[in-house]
């Protein structure tokens, strides 16, 4: 019976889930975009509040995008053609909505991917060295790393790139390519998230090493060090893991002002100008994106989880 609902949840629950959770992306951001005051034939030609376009002009660009239909209809055309794959063309650009998120996409997987790392070296860094020197190395730990939980990613990043692009000339202004043009972004999404990290990891380490293998280990001559490292640290991973799940997704949100602020092209920087230009089908691919990099970092979590304690498997049938 525990096999059973086992791979019911495994194989029914998480799709089911994966799928509400899409929809409610597709629908908030259909709503939202629909609730903004202000007319969105406008924002079509280019004019803003203050176009003049004739009545003739206005009534065939509501014909044409299906604005002249009741809001409900348009709700479920756009339900309907994201079913079957159409992510449709974005108002703004002009292009398929899919060939725009192919184009930016890579260089926002870079620097999630290199955020993810420095955060994570910069929080296991400053776990382990502080980590068993007291209280006081504990309390300066334990310190900084709220503090930089704490800290704005567009004033963090104006700092960075007054002190390492502006003053000192390491890194280029914006719009850098190659690794020096992703050193400071990922920075200035690393730092936060490895304030977060820390803290996690930190209690979930002092736990650790208050376990039984832990005083086995001591006692067969093993130094704190190699205690921390090599024998509690492994334990105490699960629970940053799963914040990193989390993190990928937050990360891909937090682009949004990152990748404006350093002028570098990504999923982020095109979600912004597709807001700002009203563009529902590119909106709504850029949401479901990441709404889908939630679900899927979070199957991959779970995998990792089993492969890190190897006791989390899937009940067998007896």
């Amino acid at each position: 019976m525990t096999a059973t609902v086992a791979r019911l949840r495994r194989y029914g629950v998480r799709p089911a889930g994966a799928a509400l959770v899409l929809w409610a992306a597709a629908t908030v951001t259909f709503l939202a975009l629909h609730l903004v005051p202000g007319d969105p034939v406008l924002v079509l030609l280019g004019g803003g509040s203050g176009a003049n376009p004739t009545p003739e002009t206005i009534a065939a660009i509501r014909h044409a995008y299906g604005l002249d239909q009741p809001l409900y209809a348009q709700y479920l055309h756009h339900i309907g053609r994201l079913v079957t794959g159409d992510l449709g063309v974005s108002t703004s650009l002009k292009e398929p909505v899919a060939g725009v998120i192919t184009q930016q996409l890579p260089a926002t997987i870079e620097l999630t991917a290199l955020a993810l790392l420095f955060a994570w070296l910069l929080a296991g860094a400053v776990v382990l060295l502080s980590t068993g020197r007291g209280a006081l190395g504990r309390a300066l730990g334990s310190g900084l790393e709220t503090v930089a939980a704490g800290l704005p990613h567009f004033w963090l990043g104006v700092v960075l790139l007054y002190v390492f692009a502006f003053r000192l000339g390491w890194f280029p202004v914006a719009g850098g390519t190659g690794i020096a043009g992703l050193v400071l972004p990922a920075l200035t999404l690393a730092v936060p998230l490895a304030g977060y990290l820390g803290q996690v990891t930190r209690g979930a380490l002092l736990t650790a090493l208050e376990q039984p293998f832990v005083t086995s280990a001591r006692l067969r001559g093993m130094s704190s060090a190699a205690v921390r490292a090599r024998r509690a640290l492994r334990h105490a991973l699960l629970p940053p893991l799963t914040l990193s799940g989390w993190a990928v997704g937050a990360l891909f949100s937090s682009e949004v002002v990152v990748e404006s602020v350093f002028a570098r092209q990504g999923i982020g920087r095109a979600l912004l100008n597709a807001v700002l230009a009203r563009d529902l089908p590119l909106v709504t691919g850029i949401v479901l994106l990441i709404a889908a990099v939630y679900v899927l970092v979070d199957l991959a979590v779970d995998l990792l989880h089993a492969v890190v304690d190897p006791r989390i498997r899937t009940p067998r049938e007896l």
